[in-house]
């Protein structure tokens, strides 16, 4: 186990050189939710992994929060080594990404919103996962529990496990597989894994159209895709930069979600309030006329 059990918190040890997961953390304006962020990384085992924070809070960075500042204690007398930045000024959610991708090091990066508790397991799971399915991500999308009791079956009729390897794939607005995203509504993805009686330990891949909160990538498929350095062609209130970053990836290496999903989404107000740039409206549009010229100057 990577995780230095309790007994061992006082002891000087080396910092490690390399992990296997960076886990990068963007927030803004939210010191509790970071908090239990951050804890739900302080009760993972394996794999090794550092965490990187950066912070583009208003006034104060959410880590010195008092709770959020001792679960970053916590993380580093187990012995995973934590980063702690101020990003300012703001320019956009997909150039705070792009911040947080060209801070990671190692193999696998996990992108992990401020709102999310991480179960025990979680990324054990996700790392076993990406490793099997050698794709180019997979992630668990966040569940509200507090859908438990709204079953919503005409959300997850469209519900597909993969079957055989994951294979590339083109998602569109209108194309086959879009119409794949209410699955992450609600909490349908804890009543799938209900009908689908998972045991302890078992997982189970499936189609996504893209998925939000909690996505690991293989670093190296995301920086070949382009990462999210289009962020310097959206303006800096948009919207649904991970979406394009996913559909990038996708195309070149696949991707799939997990079952069941260790994720929980603290359901706490959205700090994106202004979505009316559509950042795959923008970025996507703009390599389709880019494409279309080129072909127009060929023939």
């Amino acid at each position: 186990m990577s995780r230095r059990s309790s007994e061992q918190w006082a002891r000087r040890v080396e910092v490690p050189d390399t992990v296997a997961v960076d886990v990068l953390v963007p927030t803004c304006n939210r010191p509790a939710e970071l908090a239990v962020t951050l804890a739900g990384l302080a009760g993972q085992t394996d794999p090794a992994f550092r965490v990187v924070v950066s912070d583009q809070s208003t006034d104060t960075p959410g880590w010195e929060h008092p709770a959020a500042a001792a679960m970053v204690r916590v993380l580093e007398a187990q012995g995973r080594p934590v980063t702690l930045l101020r990003h300012l000024p703001r320019r956009g959610l997909a150039e705070h990404r792009q911040y947080l991708l060209d801070q990671s090091t190692a193999e696998k990066c996990l992108f992990l919103d401020d709102d999310i508790w991480l179960g025990p397991g979680a990324l054990e799971r996700l790392s076993r996962a990406l490793d099997e399915l050698d794709c180019g991500f997979v992630g668990m999308a966040p569940q509200g529990l507090s859908y438990l009791d709204d079953r919503r079956p005409e959300q997850t009729a469209g519900f597909e496990a993969w079957d055989g390897p994951v294979t590339a794939e083109r998602i569109r607005p209108g194309a086959p597989g879009f119409d794949r995203w209410p699955l992450h509504n609600a909490a349908n993805l804890s009543h799938l894994s209900a009908d689908l009686s998972l045991e302890p330990g078992e997982w189970v891949p499936y189609r996504v159209a893209w998925l939000g909160g909690c996505v690991l990538y293989r670093r190296e498929a995301l920086n070949a895709a382009g990462g999210f350095a289009f962020w310097t062609s959206l303006p800096v209130d948009h919207a649904g930069e991970d979406v394009v970053a996913q559909w990038q990836v996708m195309e070149r290496y696949g991707a799939a979600g997990i079952l069941p999903s260790g994720a929980v989404h603290l359901e706490s107000p959205t700090t994106v309030t202004d979505r009316r740039v559509e950042a795959y409206d923008v970025v996507l549009s703009a390599h389709s006329q880019a494409y279309s010229g080129h072909t127009a100057a060929a023939d």
